[in-house]
């Protein structure tokens, strides 16, 4: 359930801006976000720190994409939240010697600090990757191709996830493995 949820918005977005155009859709996502939103909130109790973060950089850019009418802010949202999130990690881990990642999961996940270091890093190598890529597409390729790209960018985060499970996976005591309630 949580994971349809997690990407319905994108998935409303997409089918918006096939039907009508980008305008559409980044109205569209804002209202898809912000229910999202509420649901996990009711689901939840609370909002995680980046689902705070990504709901208002949806509402910031996408409120500027309608008002302007200027394609360009929602495209690069995600550059600007990916950025974001390396440079926080990163400022983090090196400069205040805090491991976010450490910080948030710790409580659900026992791992050595020699992984959970090596998992920021590679989180902070990531999200500079996806900002890089999403600039790029933004900069050099259509709007049709950048919504396209979106789509069949999904494989980087899947891959990175499914990357880390299996580096995790030999760290992780048996009675440490997180679930959602659903598979007991």
């Amino acid at each position: 359930m949580k994971t349809l949820l997690d990407f319905l918005p994108f998935l409303l977005f997409f089918g918006a801006f096939k039907l009508f155009d980008i305008y559409v859709g980044t109205a569209v996502l804002m209202a898809a976000t912000a229910l999202q939103m509420f649901v996990v909130y009711r689901m939840d109790g609370r909002l995680q720190t980046m689902q705070k973060i990504t709901l208002l950089l949806v509402l910031v850019f996408g409120t500027l994409t309608l008002a302007l009418h200027d394609e360009r802010f929602i495209k690069w949202k995600p550059t600007v939240l990916y950025a974001a999130m390396s440079i926080a990690l990163a400022v983090a881990l090196w400069g205040m010697g805090k491991n976010v990642l450490k910080l948030m999961l710790g409580g659900q996940l026992e791992l050595p600090d020699r992984i959970w270091h090596r998992l920021t890093i590679a989180w902070v190598g990531y999200t500079a990757f996806m900002a890089a890529i999403n600039a790029y597409v933004v900069l050099y390729y259509s709007t049709e191709a950048w919504v396209s790209f979106k789509v069949w960018g999904y494989v980087f985060p899947l891959t990175f996830l499914i990357a880390q499970g299996f580096y995790i996976a030999p760290h992780i005591k048996s009675g440490d493995v997180p679930h959602d309630g659903a598979s007991q």
